[in-house]
């Protein structure tokens, strides 16, 4: 297996590379045209000529946004994570949710007393009827 990694290597490389080169805009290949880039990259892929020479020369690095390295721009520009069970935002939308879901809730069970109220209204008065007629 160890045999093989030289192989991989060279392989993910040239992989890597042409993709890199397919991928970048017209205006970002620096030296040549980007179709030249690419048969470069074919053509020279097996002994890593191409390839290096894409990565090295072929396409236009740009430095981070605000002129400061990745590493100051990371530092400066962090992003502070809330815990769901810490920010308001988050709180305050499950409240409403609950709020309205128990609303449905109310106004479901309400609708089904009044309808079962009903009912039983309708059932005492059809008894009532018929004790009424049988006592004439």
């Amino acid at each position: 297996m160890l045999r093989y990694l030289p192989f991989l290597l060279v392989l993910a490389l040239w992989i890597y590379a042409f993709i890199d080169c397919l991928n970048t805009p017209e205006e970002e290949v620096r030296g040549l045209p980007k179709v030249v880039w690419v048969i470069i990259i074919l053509l020279f892929g097996e002994v890593l000529v191409g390839p290096i020479a894409w990565l090295v020369a072929g396409r236009r690095r740009h430095a981070p946004a605000g002129g400061s390295t990745p590493s100051e721009w990371h530092r400066g520009h962090r992003t502070q994570w809330v815990a769901p069970d810490d920010n308001p935002e988050f709180l305050h939308s499950l409240r409403e949710d609950a709020a309205s879901s128990e609303e449905v809730k109310d106004e479901s069970l309400l609708k089904d007393w009044e309808a079962d109220l009903r009912r039983r209204e309708e059932e005492l008065k059809k008894r009532e009827r018929e004790q009424g007629g049988e006592q004439a």
